[in-house]
């Protein structure tokens, strides 16, 4: 396709409102795809517009409050018609009515339930945001503190916790409070799973080799615009904010710095503020300006994503290997034998250099599923969450139901053809939403053997090696416990400066203003008290790492 005459001009002009609406306008707490959802009716679950429980044809006993993961939505539109949910309760004894907010609303829709007073037994949320924290939303009265809980009815996550210490002190507040049934990645190559990824069949053609530097990349993708007429050579996710692509570290960190906080030997520090960033944004400013970079980079979601990479609108993106390679490749073969995906190293300024930064999730996720404090349930959801860190819950949870979605060969929970080779055409990634909660989150440890059978192509297995050959553990700040007065204050200055950092970036990379007003900014920035913020980052740093030392446990993200 070509672009029109005043393309340029239009996507200019949708830029510039952009901008505006970012200085008003908060953004999501998380990217989440939203699919057409399944035409099957049903009675048993409510889906909700805003705050309270609604009516429903079920008589549960407990209610559960969370948002359907977008593979899953994409093939059922409700909870109690995804078998994995199905089992789960049928295992456990309890029956659960769901509340469902409507896709990539989770955050304005727990407001309105919190605000409506009326509280479901169960709350799957990222409640390290709540305002004020999550020691804030105890003493608020509408999250219950677990420690009394989890010591008498969940022996299971008792157990764990005590096995590993520094993922005890990364699921409680600084006040020792434990808040909710936590997701944990059980081993460290879980946590790489995202990087650059191109169209190894262009570079032949080209005669171009994998790009390494930020040189090559710029040789790259020029190659890719003026001799294989991509409209946007390099794609990565705009959503929820502009540029959330490049924050595990794509591009940006070759300028040894990341887009948020991390640490440096020990000392915490916000990229944004530092030289390095200038840095990157003229580069940014650069390609923008020789559409390297896709015109409406600030927008794009994950679909735009996929659709610009399968109809070769993109030769490049920063996405996973799982969605990324193992979704576009299958498909995009289906259509040209010939197209080669492979992925590339985090880029470097100079070749040789190893990349400071890449993507490493931490080992605890940001989501995990509170009790409310008005339950009079609690018991039977203790028990019912503490299920997923046991032997049977963890491999529902990691793999299904045995003789459907797996099969136990020596020992090995094997995934069934139902998973890999689904018969009604599924990817793996929406098969394996269906039964297990393995690639996405919940309460539970998630299992490396998962992993080594999702990934099933060759290209997705390089990929995670090629990613994880970074310094990023060097650098990333595990979950750290703050207080209530901390995460309040934390808060309140990171809602500002995240404001003007997205404002500003937005501004120089669309050239509405020069590089040279970076400097400009980063006063506004400190006079935001983004040092406070530093500090605050600090203090829990150093609390974090002084109590897990005495334990002898493991200190890095």
């Amino acid at each position: 396709m070509k672009r029109k005459g005043n393309g340029r001009a239009a996507v200019w002009g949708w830029l510039v409102c952009m901008v505006l609406l970012i200085t008003v306008l908060p953004a999501c707490d998380r990217e989440r795809t939203t699919k057409t959802a399944s035409s099957l009716p049903t009675a048993e679950t409510t889906l909700m517009t805003g705050g309270g429980k609604g009516s429903s044809a079920s008589d549960a006993k407990l209610t559960y409050w969370a948002e359907l993961n977008g593979n899953a939505a994409g093939i059922k539109s409700t909870f109690n018609q995804v078998p994995f949910f199905q089992e789960w309760q049928r295992r456990t004894g309890v029956q659960l009515t769901f509340i469902q907010p409507p896709a990539n609303q989770a955050k304005e829709a727990i407001s309105v339930l919190l605000a409506s007073g009326d509280l479901p037994d169960m709350m799957e949320y990222e409640w390290i945001n709540y305002p004020g924290g999550p020691e804030k939303a105890i003493n608020d009265g509408y999250i219950l503190r677990l420690n009394e809980a989890i010591d008498q009815y969940a022996p299971n996550l008792k157990r764990y916790l005590k096995a590993h210490p520094d993922i005890d002190m990364q699921i409680r507040t600084a006040g020792g409070s434990y808040y909710a049934f936590p997701f944990i990645q059980g081993d460290d190559k879980l946590r790489t799973y995202q990087g650059p990824i191109i169209r190894k069949d262009w570079l032949d053609e080209l005669g171009l080799d994998v790009p390494v530097t930020i040189d090559d990349w710029h040789t790259v993708l020029k190659a890719f615009k003026e001799k294989k007429g991509a409209e946007a050579p390099l794609t990565f996710l705009g959503v929820p904010n502009p540029l959330f692509g490049i924050e595990g570290g794509g591009f940006i960190g070759a300028f040894g710095i990341k887009k948020g906080f991390y640490q440096e030997e020990g000392k915490v520090k916000f990229g944004p503020v530092e030289p390095g960033y200038k840095q990157f944004l003229s580069l940014f400013r650069q390609w923008y300006a020789e559409g390297l970079i896709d015109p409406n980079f600030a927008a794009v979601d994950s679909e735009t994503q996929d659709t610009s990479m399968i109809l070769s609108r993109s030769g490049a993106g920063i996405w996973n290997a799982g969605a990324g390679i193992g979704t576009w490749l299958p498909v995009m073969k289906a259509q040209d034998s010939s197209v080669e995906l492979v992925p590339a190293p985090y880029p470097v300024l100079q070749r040789g250099d190893r990349p400071e930064f890449g993507q490493l999730a931490p080992a605890v996720g940001s989501s995990g599923v509170a009790i409310s404090a008005k339950s009079k349930h609690v018991e039977e959801a203790v028990k019912m969450l503490d299920y997923g860190y046991g032997p049977e819950g963890h491999l529902l949870f990691n793999f299904g139901i045995e003789g459907v979605s797996y099969e136990m060969k020596d020992g090995y929970p094997a995934y069934t053809d139902v998973i890999l080779h689904n018969p009604d055409k599924l990817a793996p990634s929406q098969a394996l939403a269906m039964y297990t909660r393995a690639s996405y989150f919940g309460p539970f440890v998630q299992d490396i053997r998962y992993m080594e059978q999702y990934y099933s192509l060759p290209e997705q297995k390089e990929a995670v090696r090629v990613w994880s050959e970074t310094d990023a553990a060097l650098h990333t700040l595990p979950a750290l416990p703050t207080t209530e007065k901390e995460s309040t204050e934390l808060a309140v200055i990171m809602q500002e400066v995240n404001k003007a950092v997205t404002e500003m970036s937005l501004k120089i990379i669309m050239g509405m203003e020069p590089v040279s007003s970076f400097d400009e900014y980063v006063k506004k920035i400190r006079l935001m008290d983004i040092q406070r913020a530093i500090d605050i980052e600090q203090q829990a740093l150093d609390r974090y790492r002084a109590s897990v030392s005495k334990t002898g446990g493991n200190t890095t993200g």
